[in-house]
């Protein structure tokens, strides 16, 4: 689904400061839909497409699960994919978000889907940012927010983040006290650290009155720590989202959540689509999984096992491994640039495909944690680029 700026965020930004020239572009930028996506989640989206042709590589570079959805949720889309035809011939958007409200325990007018997690990232962005209003997060983190913002050429503050710890949220709202959105991303990608819920609290109890919380919990799942979602209730300041591409195995299938008040949730889809752009299999794998605590359970120790396992050989071979993952994540110094070794694994005989650094950190590599296979050639493969 594409879409032009309707008239009420046309509005919305020339209350902001926009001129209608700059709002010319925002229009075209969201009706460019999926390209948008693309412009703005770049360099993700480059190293991605570092390993794709290359046959037999160990995807450990793109923080995607070992494994697809679970069984109950391959089933429940294969039997959508039969009703095709239709639009939404059972209410399988209805039933996700009762499902979804239900294990969060808030109401389902609390629930929003979107195809993905990036889409509704660069519509909070733009829905709560300007160039009186900045954006203000950790460094490193996610970088689409950051490219979001430079493209309505709002001003960045990025906090530099202690290794090991989560944001520093005193740091953050000194950094800009008139920020129009504070971007906290924990468990964070790419450290895999946790901001306590008592830090987001502080954050969103002392920030300004208008400025917007956006707390990203892609990686949720990996971890045991408390969910901002339970600050949602009777605040209209506060979105926490939620993808079903990283524990759940379904990078591919697209699939996403906003948790916020309800007209909060309307100024987000003013600028981009939300569940017009899902297909039935989608919700119905989503449905399927959502409920599955045993299974998540058990794929999150899986993924903890791998990761101890590879932390302790790194740290055994005298590799530096920065502490505190509490995701599908760890960030490795190599003590010489990232990007050489990131080549030097892809060209070994095991061709491991490892993530990237950010430029505060150009020694630091983030590495996903895949299956104990993809975790064992990843040890062989650095051993071989160590002694080399």
């Amino acid at each position: 689904m594409t879409m032009m700026l309707e008239k009420d965020a046309r509005e919305d930004l020339l209350d902001r400061g926009y001129s209608r020239r700059t709002i010319g572009k925002l229009s075209a930028l969201m009706a460019a839909g999926a390209a948008a996506n693309s412009l703005l989640m770049q360099p993700a989206l480059a190293q991605q497409q570092a390993a794709r042709g290359i046959k037999g590589a160990v995807r450990i570079g793109s923080n995607e699960c070992w494994a697809g959805p679970f069984p109950s949720g391959v089933e429940a889309a294969a039997r959508a994919a039969s009703f095709g035809n239709w639009y939404d011939p059972d209410n399988y958007r209805g039933d996700l978000i009762s499902t979804i409200a239900k294990v969060e325990g808030i109401s389902d007018s609390q629930v929003m889907l979107w195809p993905g997690s990036g889409g509704p990232l660069v519509s909070v962005v733009a829905a709560y940012c300007s160039p009186a209003k900045g954006l203000v997060s950790a460094d490193p983190t996610f970088e689409s927010a950051w490219r979001t913002a430079d493209y309505m050429k709002a001003p960045i503050a990025k906090v530099p983040q202690a290794i090991g710890k989560g944001h520093d949220v005193k740091a953050m709202l000194a950094a800009n006290p008139n920020a129009g959105l504070y971007y906290i991303c924990t468990p964070n990608n790419p450290t895999g650290t946790i901001t306590p819920l008592a830090d987001i609290k502080w954050l969103l109890d002392n920030k300004p009155a208008d400025a917007m919380l956006l707390v990203d919990e892609a990686y949720i799942h990996f971890s045991e720590a408390p969910s901002a979602v339970s600050l949602i209730n009777g605040r209209k300041d506060i979105i926490v989202m939620r993808t079903f591409s990283k524990l759940f195995g379904m990078a591919g299938v697209r699939l996403g959540l906003t948790f916020a008040d309800p007209e909060v949730q309307k100024r987000i889809m003013l600028f981009g689509p939300s569940a017009g752009g899902l297909s039935i299999t989608a919700m119905a794998c989503g449905n399927a999984v959502y409920t599955e605590s045993g299974l998540i359970k058990a794929r999150r120790e899986e993924m903890i096992a791998n990761r101890d396992e590879t932390i302790a050989w790194l740290t055994k071979k005298g590799i530096k491994v920065q502490p505190g993952s509490e995701a599908n994540m760890f960030m490795m110094d190599w003590k010489k640039p990232a990007k050489d070794m990131q080549a030097a694994l892809l060209a070994t005989p095991e061709k491991v495909q490892i993530g990237r650094n950010w430029p505060i950190w150009p020694t630091v590599s983030r590495v996903t944690v895949g299956s104990a296979d993809d975790m064992a050639k990843f040890r062989s493969a650095v051993e071989k680029v160590t002694k080399a």
